[in-house]
Parts: structure tokens; sequence; C-alpha cells
């Protein structure tokens, strides 16, 4: 077991949650903009192939947070364009995070029917 892996695991998704921590306390950007933030940063940087090293290195530590999600649309869509044509760079990214975008849905409809909503006062 390579302990290492973990360790950079740890480090950079935690850095990643810093700066999103960071960003909610320093500006007045709501949580909606620093989600789509972070997901479009995901996008640019493995379409510029800066990100694909850093999966290499932390590998859950940096497709865990939202700009993992980026990663896989913009991998998808590379993948789609490769395989497909220009059609691909539309369906390839839906395709490669269908399964993540229909948990979320499932598991979001099943917290929604076992939990009391609340006013907030």
């Amino acid at each position: 077991m390579d302990i290492m892996k973990y360790v950079w695991c740890f480090v950079i998704g935690g850095l990643i949650c810093i700066v999103g921590q960071i960003l909610i306390d320093k500006t007045k950007l709501t949580s909606a903009r620093i989600l789509v933030l972070f997901v479009t940063l995901g996008v640019i940087l493995t379409g510029l192939g800066l990100y694909e090293p850093i999966v290499n290195l932390a590998g859950s530590g940096a497709t865990v947070p939202l700009t993992g999600f980026g990663y896989s649309l913009a991998k998808g869509a590379i993948k789609g364009v490769q395989e497909e044509g220009l059609l691909g760079a539309f369906t390839g990214g839906i395709k490669a995070t269908a399964g993540g975008i229909s948990a979320a849905i499932i598991f979001g409809f099943i917290a929604a029917l076992i939990s009391k909503p609340k006013i907030k006062d």
C-alpha cells in the first residue's frame, strides 16, 4: 500500500475545498456561482491538459470535488468528438456524467421523501 497516494488525495482535495471556502468567506459570490465557477474551471483546465496530471496525482482528491465534474464533462466531450465528430462535443459530456447525474436526482428525491421540510425563520 502506497500511503503517499492517500496523502496526495487528501492534500489536493483539501486545497480545492480551501479555495471554495475562501471564496465563500471573502467574496460576495453565491454558492451557485462558486459551483458554476468550479465546474467551468475543471472543464477549462482539462481542455488545456492541466487537470489530467492533477487527477493522476490525487485520484479521488481531484475527481470528487466539483472541478472533477467539469473534468468528467470535458473528458466525455473530447471522447465524443473523437468517436462521433462535432455532435459528440454536445453528447459526450452528458454520456460520461449520466451515472452521477442520475444518482444525484434519485438520492435527492429519496431525501425529499424522508425529510420534513420547514420554513426558515
